[in-house]
């Protein structure tokens, strides 16, 4: 789910940011432009956690419009849902297909498929909740869910998943 990795990424300054505090500038900027960001191979980047003076290497100027582009390799802390990964997620709309929810940016679809059989026809439109059969479990929007990954997809610099409350100890938390 978290990891810690070293990544590389190119930053284009133009020449009014040269000057004293050049490398703070970078790093700011860097900061900037991939925090948030969802790379395809590495998941969505939660923070930077750490960018070494030397790592910083000098800038190769652009001809055409006298930019320079730096490379920078910078320690940042990921967030990437794996398959059949457990996590636990806040619900934040429900509606007759299911309920999505969200695990930091991660945003989770559950489908009524994939919610326990007490469940399949739960979904009560004037409180926008899945009910259980029981009247025990109420699924809203708000309430915490510990719930499965069964799929991801990458699309856009944005990373969804579908998920499953189907299983033994998944479901509403308290």
């Amino acid at each position: 789910m978290f990891y810690v990795k070293t990544l590389e990424h190119e930053i284009v300054l133009q020449p009014v940011h040269f000057g004293p505090k050049l490398k703070a500038t970078i790093v700011r900027l860097l900061k900037e432009e991939v925090e948030g960001l969802a790379l395809a191979n590495y998941g969505y980047v939660v923070n930077v956690i750490e960018v070494p003076e030397d790592q910083i290497k000098s800038g190769i100027i652009e001809y055409d419009s006298g930019d320079v582009v730096f490379t920078v390799k910078y320690t940042a802390l990921l967030l990437r849902p794996f398959i059949n990964e457990v996590l636990d997620a806040v619900v934040s709309q429900c509606n007759p297909l299911g309920f999505f929810a969200f695990c930091g940016p991660l945003r989770i679809f559950v489908s009524k498929h994939s919610m326990p059989e007490d469940m399949f026809n739960g979904f009560d439109g004037e409180k926008d909740a899945w009910i259980s059969d029981d009247k025990e479990v109420v699924i809203s929007s708000g309430c915490g869910v510990r719930l499965r990954i069964k799929g991801r997809t990458v699309e856009q610099g944005n990373i969804t998943a579908i998920g499953t409350i189907k299983d033994n100890y998944l479901g509403l938390i308290d």
